[in-house]
């Protein structure tokens, strides 16, 4: 059932995924353009690097983020002299965590998505005129609309699916870190499967018509 905790948890993951998701859109589109449009050797390396947490057991990631952003940490050192005390075990934290881990699968949809578009459509422009930032805007952005409706959904939702990392970061703080995987676990871990299955059945059921969401209102989805 729906009882307050797991209203609170469900609402943390909302938030968290929604934050995630603007964050990642705002610094992942600079970052795919630059991919998309470099022919720079370091194109290869910042890929690799992007993509990382795909392959990379979230343990991994979540341990050496502890590490940097703990208060022996270059991240810790910076966030305590600013009077910011340490980002694990916070909600800031939680977001940081989340945006590393979730950062391909804004990234990489928004890269394949201004390649697609080609050169053509930005020479065109140019000849008609256009600045720089005026073909981005005008062009640019409404040619890879897919892209970035794929790029938010999927980040959204990776985002709300995360387990290790966020246990690693975060912790199981009631009302501050503790989120719906976490909420879940709990109950495994205490044998109260009744409240595992209500809460995991829900977020199957949103999973579920997010995705399907994305697939009836995306442009390049063909319609009868």
């Amino acid at each position: 059932m729906l009882s307050d905790s797991n209203l609170t948890a469900i609402l943390l993951t909302l938030k968290l995924a929604v934050i995630v998701t603007l964050i990642l859109l705002l610094i992942g589109t600079p970052i795919a353009w630059w991919l998309a449009r470099t022919r720079s050797w370091w194109k290869g390396p910042i890929s690799a690097v992007v993509a990382l947490p795909i392959v990379l057991p979230p343990s991994v990631l979540g341990f050496y983020l502890l590490i940097v952003m703990g208060p022996n940490g270059p991240v810790g050192h910076l966030t305590q002299s600013m009077g910011l005390g340490t980002l694990p075990f916070t909600f800031p934290g939680l977001v940081v965590a989340s945006v590393l881990y979730s950062m391909p699968f804004v990234i990489q949809p928004i890269q394949n998505a201004f390649e697609a578009m080609g050169d053509r459509p930005l020479e065109v422009a140019a000849t008609l005129r256009a600045g720089p930032l005026d073909r981005f805007f005008s062009v640019v952005i409404p040619l890879a609309k897919p892209g970035f409706m794929t790029a938010g959904v999927l980040g959204f939702a990776h985002t709300v699916g995360e387990f290790g990392v966020v246990l690693m970061i975060g912790g199981n703080i009631p009302g501050v870190t503790r989120v719906v995987s976490v909420q879940i676990y709990d109950y495994v871990e205490a044998f109260e499967y009744t409240d595992a299955h209500w809460l995991a059945a829900i977020m199957l059921v949103f999973s579920f018509l997010t995705l399907l969401a994305m697939y009836l209102f995306n442009p390049t989805t063909p319609r009868r």
